[in-house]
């Protein structure tokens, strides 16, 4: 399973993506999920994916040769433009492997999300289909998520506004929306990966992988917990009708 999510707001978006491929008793596979393509002045993408791992990675290997060669993601005028490139290589992949996939009773379900900018336009945030349509983040729906997404998304319902969160307060959230799934779902796991993106800059600065011991994650995680367990405890006492003690 995977969970990987975007956070679109006023001052630029962050993504984030745990690294959990396989979870059993006696297999854990770690791959990383998100992805980076940018020319540094000129455009930025990050790409998360979800679903098949072989397929997943037959996208993002095509998506990076085409950039290389100044097509596809190189080329395009618009975050929409670059949004229907992605999807149109998702339809590529279920093209060359889906017959196949389904033969052996597997079901193609690659899902993308993409971040990103190009130079003169806005930055913006997409999620893509199997079937390759993109979805925008809007302002009254600011954050995307793919994958074992229900956990993490109560903290994000409660808290992230796109005119008021901070990106700084958006890489908090993502990591709580994460670190709260992990806690409940096996499948999902570290080591979790974490971009900011301030709008404008045209270039990654901030990126930075954070495994199960990393002491920053491991501060968040606790302070969250006690002010929860805090927060709970300092809530107004339920009250209950008596009962009626007349005859």
């Amino acid at each position: 399973m995977t969970y990987c999510l975007g956070i679109k707001t006023q001052e630029g978006f962050v993504v984030a993506s745990d690294s959990r491929t396989n979870a059993g008793y006696d297999q854990v596979n770690v791959c990383r999920k998100m992805h980076t393509l940018e020319r540094r002045g000129e455009r930025v993408f990050a790409v998360l994916t979800s679903g098949s791992l072989s397929c997943s990675q037959s996208v993002v290997t095509m998506l990076g040769r085409e950039f290389e060669e100044q097509r596809g993601l190189a080329a395009v005028a618009t975050m929409y433009d670059a949004a229907r490139v992605v999807g149109e290589m998702i339809r590529r992949v279920a093209d060359l492997d889906r017959r196949a996939l389904e033969v052996d009773g597997y079901q193609f379900n690659v899902h993308a999300i993409l971040a990103g900018q190009i130079r003169g336009g806005p930055h913006d945030l997409y999620l893509i289909y199997p079937q390759g349509n993109p979805l925008r983040a809007t302002e009254d729906s600011p954050y995307l998520q793919i994958g074992e997404s229900k956990y993490g998304r109560p903290i994000l319902d409660r808290g992230v506004c796109h005119d008021q969160t901070t990106l700084e307060d958006a890489a908090r959230y993502a990591l709580i929306s994460l670190d709260s799934t992990m806690r409940s779902n096996v499948t999902v796991g570290p080591p979790i990966d974490l971009l900011i993106y301030r709008a404008d800059e045209l270039a990654f600065h901030r990126i930075r992988r954070f495994d199960d011991r990393d002491p920053d994650l491991a501060a968040i995680r606790s302070q969250w917990e006690q002010s929860l367990r805090r927060a709970v405890a300092e809530l107004p006492p339920i009250r209950f009708n008596h009962p009626n003690r007349g005859g």
